[in-house]
C-alpha cells in the first residue's frame, strides 16, 4: 500500500488525494467587513490547482469583538454565508477539500475602537511584538461564545465547507483559556488543566450539536513558549480528551503573538537538519499517546523530509503556511518531478503587505520579478 506524501488519506468521511495541507494563514483579502474577494477566491483557487489535498482557510472570526486582524474573513452572521460559499466552489474545480478555521482572537482582539479585549483574566501585556489589554469573561459572555462558535460551524457546513478547524493555538481565545500565562481564572475554568480545557471541550460538544457528523479538527499548541505556558503534557491531556469525545483530527503548531523567537511564524532561516520540524519530538510522543489523525506544522521545507515523515508514521498529514504563500503550486511541482526544497526563505516580510491592506503575498518573490508559476496553467 503507498503510504508516501502523494497518497490518499481517509479524514473522517472525506478523501484527501494527498497528505499535503496549507496551515491556516491570514491572508489580509476579506473586506472590512469579513466578505470573499475575487482575490481570495484566485488565492484558494490556485492552492487548489497546485495540488494542496487539503486548504485551511485563514481564521475566520465568529464575532466582531473577536477580529484579530483587518480585512480578517467573518463568519459571524448568516448573511456571509453566500459570499462563503465561493472558496469551496473553487476549491472543488480542482479536487482539493476545505475547512473553514473558526476562532475568536481573545485579549489580542484588532481595534476594538481601543477598548479591552475579552479573555480569561485580565491582563495588561506589552512586547515587542504586540501588546494587548484585557478584561475577564463573565459566564454570560462565555456562554455567547460558545454559542457563537456553535452558529459558525453551522454557517459553514452551509457554505459547503468540507469541514472545520476550531483555532485553539497561538495565544488566540481559546488558547488563552488553556493557558495559565493567561488564564488566572479561581472558578471551574481556572486552575488545573482538566479545568482549563473546559472552555475548549464545551465550543467543541456545542460545535458537534450543531453540525452533528461534519468532520471537526483543533489546532492545538504543542507548547506556548511562555512562563507559565501550557505544557506538551497538557497538550496530550486536552488531545486525550477530544479524542474521547471524538474530534477528527489535530493540527500541531506552538508559540503565542508574545512568544518572542517562538512565535508561530518563525523568522529564522531554516537549514538543512538544523532548525527544521519544530515539532518533531512532540510529534513522536503524541503518536504513542493517541490514535487521532496527526498534522504536524512548523519547519517544514524538503520532500524527502516530507516523505520520512509520512513512511515513518510521526505524522499522517503535513501542513505548511509560509512556502505555498510564496509557492502556491509547490505540491504540483514536486509531483511532476522537482524536488527542489520549497523557496520560502521564512523572513515573514509576506505579513507586510497584507497589513498594508494589499493581501498577502511574498515580497522577495515580487521584487526578484521570478515567479516563474504564474507562468503555468
Amino acid at each position: 500500500m503507498n503510504t508516501g506524501p502523494f497518497s490518499e488519506f481517509k479524514l473522517k468521511d472525506i478523501y484527501l488525494k494527498n497528505r499535503f495541507v496549507r496551515s491556516a494563514t491570514w491572508e489580509g483579502m476579506a473586506t472590512e467587513t469579513g466578505e470573499v474577494t475575487p482575490k481570495l477566491i484566485k488565492l484558494m483557487e490556485d492552492l487548489a490547482r497546485g495540488e494542496v489535498g487539503l486548504i485551511i482557510t485563514g481564521h475566520a472570526y465568529v464575532d466582531p469583538i473577536g477580529q484579530a486582524s483587518p480585512w480578517q474573513l467573518g463568519v459571524h452572521r448568516d448573511e456571509l454565508i453566500s459570499s462563503l460559499e465561493k472558496i469551496p466552489q473553487a476549491v472543488h474545480k480542482f479536487g482539493s477539500k476545505v475547512f473553514l478555521q473558526i476562532a475568536h482572537s481573545g485579549i489580542f482582539a484588532f481595534n476594538l475602537e481601543k477598548k479591552p479585549g475579552l479573555g480569561p483574566s485580565p491582563l495588561d501585556i506589552h512586547s515587542d511584538f504586540r501588546s494587548a489589554k484585557g478584561v475577564g469573561m463573565t459566564k454570560k459572555d462565555i456562554k455567547e461564545v460558545i454559542t457563537k462558535f456553535g452558529e459558525a460551524a453551522l454557517r459553514a457546513k452551509k457554505a459547503g465547507f468540507d469541514g472545520i478547524q476550531i483555532h485553539a493555538a497561538h495565544g488566540y481565545l481559546l488558547s488563552q483559556f488553556l493557558s495559565p500565562y493567561f488564564n488566572k481564572r479561581n472558578d471551574e475554568y481556572g486552575g488545573d488543566i482538566r479545568a482549563r480545557s473546559k472552555l475548549v471541550l464545551e465550543v467543541y460538544q456545542r460545535i458537534r450539536e450543531m453540525v452533528d457528523d461534519f468532520p471537526v479538527i483543533i489546532k492545538l499548541n504543542a507548547q506556548d513558549f511562555l512562563d507559565p505556558g501550557m505544557s506538551f503534557d497538557e497538550m496530550l491531556y486536552v488531545s486525550k480528551l477530544l479524542e474521547e469525545n471524538g474530534i477528527d483530527g489535530i493540527e500541531m503548531s506552538g508559540g503565542t503573538l508574545i512568544s518572542k523567537e517562538f512565535i508561530p511564524s518563525r523568522t529564522k532561516k531554516i537549514a538543512k537538519k538544523v532548525g527544521e520540524i519544530y515539532y518533531m519530538e512532540h510529534a513522536l510522543r503524541f503518536k504513542q499517546k493517541t490514535q487521532v489523525p496527526l498534522i504536524l506544522v512548523g519547519g517544514i521545507r524538503r520532500f524527502n523530509v516530507c516523505e520520512k515523515l509520512i513512511s515513518k508514521g510521526v505524522c499522517d498529514l503535513i501542513s505548511m503556511s509560509r512556502p505555498f504563500i510564496r509557492e502556491p503550486y509547490l505540491i504540483r511541482r514536486w509531483k511532476q518531478g522537482d524536488l527542489r526544497d520549497a523557496l520560502c526563505e521564512s523572513d515573514n516580510l509576506c505579513f507586510k503587505p497584507a497589513l498594508m491592506g494589499e493581501g498577502i503575498y511574498c515580497y522577495l518573490e515580487k521584487k526578484i520579478g521570478k515567479n516563474k508559476e504564474k507562468t503555468i496553467c
